[in-house]
């Protein structure tokens, strides 16, 4: 199979809105919107190929441009390795140069054009936060939990897991999820018997063992949907199933699991750097290793009582 390597990049207006092109007929994937960007040529390093292509499609000068993700996606004809770049900062007012038609939208609303299938993975690594907090898994209802999950709500928190080993109330699940929403927080349902059609949630986090039961996902695309994993093969099978993104855990020692042996931080990059989707660093992790774990391709970190 033929493998092209191209790079695209991300263009902010004052309106924080992202500029994508559609594909003309005569393309690959015509019709099919995207961001702008092209192929790398030979002995281009893919800054160098990003900056001209801009010049050649859009009109402008990328003046300051910083990786943002990798990812590879096998076409039936084709593979591509793609690497994505935030323009930070760019000369000129973007035209469709090569008569391509260009679209600014608002990150809610790009799903709503015909995207390129390597888009589903972008938009969820610039929406996801940095920061996934995961609720004590017990002693729910009691003056301890609500206070530590109050306490949280005020905090910089917009992703949360429900996380219980035991069938929890309705109603207590609903007043959780009324509480998210009024803090515009996303909360996510971890809890036994899940339906994947539960109204008072943004979307559900599934067990290892959950999602390797299954062979198609389980719940609407509209939905977040995430799993924990603990190795290469299962973040992968948990990507062909079309999770949005996966824990990779522990990756450090823990103090409630000190007899599980941490998969080491090598090893989550590996998972970070071959999946195309968001991937979170759980496991003996703290703010201080929140940088580090960016740096090295993670979407953010996970825990408990890490922030």
């Amino acid at each position: 199979m033929k493998t092209i390597k191209a790079v695209v990049g991300v263009l902010y207006n004052d309106k924080q809105q992202i500029l994508i092109a559609k594909r003309q007929s005569h393309q690959f994937m015509g019709g099919f919107w995207e961001l702008p960007g092209g192929k790398i040529e030979a002995r281009e390093s893919n800054q160098e190929a990003l900056v001209r292509e801009l010049k050649e499609e859009l009109g402008v000068m990328a003046t300051k441009l910083t990786l943002h993700q990798t990812m590879v996606h096998e076409y039936p004809q084709r593979r591509v390795e793609l690497y994505i770049y935030t323009i930070e900062q760019y000369q000129n007012v973007p035209q469709g140069v090569e008569g391509q038609e260009l679209a600014w939208s608002d990150i809610d609303t790009l799903s709503s054009f015909n995207l390129l299938p390597t888009m589903k993975a972008f938009i969820d690594s610039i929406t996801l936060p940095k920061k996934y907090w995961i609720t004590p898994s017990s002693n729910h209802q009691t003056e301890s939990w609500m206070a530590k999950f109050d306490e949280k709500m005020t905090q910089d928190i917009s992703l949360v897991q429900l996380r219980s080993k035991s069938t929890l109330d309705i109603d207590f699940i609903a007043e959780i999820n009324r509480k998210c929403k009024q803090h515009n927080v996303k909360l996510l349902l971890n809890t036994i018997n899940k339906s994947f059609d539960e109204s008072y949630c943004d979307g559900w986090h599934m067990t290892t063992n959950e999602m390797l039961a299954l062979e198609r996902r389980p719940c609407a695309q509209d939905k977040l949907l995430g799993a924990s994993t603990h190795s290469l093969d299962e973040a992968l099978k948990a990507q062909d199933l079309g999770v949005d993104f996966v824990v990779i855990s522990p990756v450090q020692a823990t103090k409630t699991h000190p007899d599980t042996l941490p998969i080491g931080w090598h090893t989550a990059q590996e998972v970070a750097s071959k999946l195309n989707i968001p991937v979170y660093f759980l496991g003996g992790m703290s703010l201080d290793d929140l940088d580090k774990a960016l740096e090295i391709g993670a979407q953010g970190i996970a825990g408990v009582g890490a922030f």
